[in-house]
């Protein structure tokens, strides 16, 4: 028998993608700056900056701040090797360079005793460095330990950044962004200004308050000012700082330094191929951002109680999973009746916040009886924004923005709350469900009448065109939850036009909802996800960290991904899903080596934990649902025909709640 062996070149040869070592220049800090800072602005004469216009005023001190800190900080240039661990330390370079050198000498007896030498090193290096994440444990520093989890398992690796950086990208990108610009050509103004409320003034005590909670590890803005410099020093700097805050809120006006904004795109996704595969993600001064809290806890006590209560983002007691569950009960309750069924729109919008005219969110502002004072300076926020894009050490060209309200800024989500506050619905039978710029249109339909939700879904694409939002029809999904026997077909919905693509599985709100309303698709993403996971606890534990590390990490990453809105479909799961689920936990508990709490019981806590908070805020809208019995001891049962209505999250509740003996 002969053999012959060939050798074969494939035509194509797959491309090794090598990312080049980054060059980043930080800011290194020598022991006793802070003390420093804090001797040298606690001795300044900040009147000597003073003057009647208040951008050179804020500008001059934002100045100050910024060239003192320099003097004081060194500047320093490292390279950042995409695959070097932190424990190849001076160390093992060194055995790394004496086994190459001994490979290349051509001794076999030398590079085998180099190579075991350097066997030995990196196994001391990382069980060195295993015992420095151990000790951040120990010590209570939950992101410095965290930083070394991810490490040793390459968890959440950093997303690639834009390839090219030149100038004319940035320009592109900027123009880009900028857009929406000419829909909006001029600039409103406030001429009918009244007294009607004193302006808002802040003392001293509030402002350092905000200041000594910054956090010290978010990026500097435009003005180049860290956090920590605003944080040590926030006793020095408070008083400066009140005078500028108070004088821009009794005149109306930000200062250009506020108020200029850095535009950071963040890729979607890991191959960007257009414009809009990159997010704009705003980097405006921490010191406006200090600001924005202190107008921001004002505002929200300035509102009535009639806001719509079906908007749940960025309000107290308020989550997604409030959202999906009622939801979901708005549909059960009414499939309980005979010839029912629902329809739920999941709208999507192009550019949410970037789209609002700052006019129109003025005028929405006033009517709920918002200061016209706050209302004129928050209009000159918006107005007039100096705006680049930064990649690296590169930026683009500046553009002054009217229109929308950048993402990244604390206000802007909850200012795009109140924008659509007046979006509700306008008929009984349909449901408005709001998330910040996820929006969901459900409609229940009793005895094949649709004009209702028909109308209603029309009255919505003319609020969209009046107050400038766009309707992405192409993205916007419609799922319909019918379960009788002998239903007719279902024409499609069309918004302009087009029509609406029905999908037979949704994730909303991070819940994949089947039309069926059963969890399998979900659960098996949830388990997907879990098993994943599992590969980086399987990694600590190889690298012998101890189980309460494990455990901690088991609690972030796996427990935290498979009890996601449990409360909301565990009721209805299947067994085999049920099983599918301990199963991962029985995994990661033989991993971790320590007792894991079940899923059903976690279940049971968060239900109860859930219906606790609800029953103690009056103005949840959910609840109505939870009324004692005259007893005053006992929970009114919801009433349900069908088992799906039955265990779904709110009659569970009012079930646990009665057996619960506390």
């Amino acid at each position: 028998m002969y053999h012959l062996s060939l050798f074969l070149t494939p035509r194509y040869s797959p491309l090794i993608q090598r990312v080049k070592p980054a060059v980043r220049t930080i800011k290194v800090w020598p022991e006793g700056t802070d003390a420093v800072l804090q001797d040298r602005f606690k001795n300044t004469d900040w009147n000597m900056f003073t003057h009647t216009d208040l951008d050179q005023y804020a500008s001059s001190v934002l100045d100050y701040i910024s060239k003192t800190t320099d003097s004081v900080t060194t500047q320093k240039r490292i390279t950042m090797y995409p695959n070097q661990k932190p424990w190849m330390n001076r160390d093992v370079r060194l055995l790394l360079k004496a086994r190459n050198t001994a490979f290349r000498s051509g001794d076999a007896h030398a590079y085998s005793t180099a190579r075991a030498n350097l066997k030995k090193g990196i196994k001391k290096a990382k069980h060195h460095y295993k015992k420095k994440v151990e000790e951040h444990f120990s010590n209570s520093n939950p992101r410095r330990m965290w930083q070394g989890l991810q490490t040793i398992t390459d968890y959440r690796t950093t997303k690639p950044s834009p390839t090219s950086s030149d100038a004319s990208f940035l320009n592109e990108l900027n123009n880009f962004y900028a857009r929406f610009e000419r829909g909006n050509p001029t600039t409103t103004t406030i001429t009918d200004m009244t007294p009607d409320h004193q302006p808002l003034t802040l003392s001293p005590t509030d402002v350092g308050a905000v200041l000594s909670r910054i956090n010290v590890h978010k990026a500097a803005g435009p003005d180049g000012i860290p956090g920590r410099v605003l944080r040590a020093c926030s006793g020095e700097l408070a008083g400066v700082l009140t005078d500028i805050f108070n004088l821009s809120l009794a005149h109306a006006v930000v200062p250009a330094c506020f108020k200029t904004t850095s535009i950071v795109p963040i890729p979607k996704n890991s191959n960007p191929s257009s414009l809009n595969d990159y997010r704009p993600v705003a980097l405006t001064p921490i010191i406006t951002k200090c600001l924005e809290q202190l107008v921001l806890a004002h505002f929200k006590s300035c509102l009535p109680p009639t806001l719509d209560p079906h908007q749940f983002a960025y309000r107290q007691n308020r989550s997604t999973e409030d959202a999906v569950s009622i939801a979901l009960h708005s549909v059960l309750s009414h499939l309980d009746n005979n010839n029912t069924y629902a329809r739920m729109l999941f709208i999507d919008f192009s550019s949410a916040f970037n789209t609002i005219h700052p006019s129109q969110l003025i005028r929405k502002l006033t009517d709920l009886g918002i200061s016209s004072l706050i209302c004129k300076w928050l209009l000159d926020f918006l107005t007039n924004r100096p705006q680049h894009v930064r990649l690296d050490n590169r930026c683009s060209s500046t553009i002054t923005m009217n229109t929308g309200v950048p993402q990244g800024c604390v206000m802007s989500p909850f200012l795009y709350s109140l924008f659509t506050h007046d979006c509700r619905p306008a008929d009984g039978s349909n449901t408005i469900i709001k998330f910040a710029d996820d929006t969901t249109v459900i409609g229940l339909i009793s005895d094949n009448d649709e004009a209702a939700y028909r109308e209603e879904v029309d009255r919505l694409a003319e609020w969209c065109d009046t107050n400038n939002l766009l309707l992405n029809t192409e993205k916007t999904k419609e799922l319909i939850v019918d379960y009788r026997r002998n239903a007719d077909p279902h024409p499609p919905i069309h918004i302009k036009g087009t029509a609406v693509e029905r999908v037979s599985s949704f994730k909303f709100l991070g819940v994949h909802i089947s039309e069926d309303l059963t969890w399998t698709t979900n659960c098996s993403k949830l388990v997907k996800k879990a098993h994943q996971r599992l590969f980086f606890l399987r990694t600590l534990r190889k690298n012998h960290l101890s189980s309460d590390i494990l455990v901690n990490f088991y609690r972030c990453t796996i427990e935290s991904i498979l009890t996601n809105c449990i409360t909301v479909w565990y009721g209805n799961c299947s067994a085999s899903d049920r099983k599918a689920l301990q199963r991962v936990v029985k995994t990661a508990q033989r991993i971790a080596g320590a007792p894991l709490p079940a899923i059903k019981d976690i279940y049971r806590k968060r239900c109860l934990k859930r219906a606790g908070k609800i029953i103690r805020d009056p103005s949840h809208p959910s609840h109505r649902l939870f009324t004692l019995l005259p007893s005053g001891r006992r929970y009114r049962s919801l009433r349900t025909k069908t088992t799906r209505y039955r265990n779904s999250f709110f009659p569970t509740a009012v079930r646990l709640l009665t057996s619960d003996p506390r």
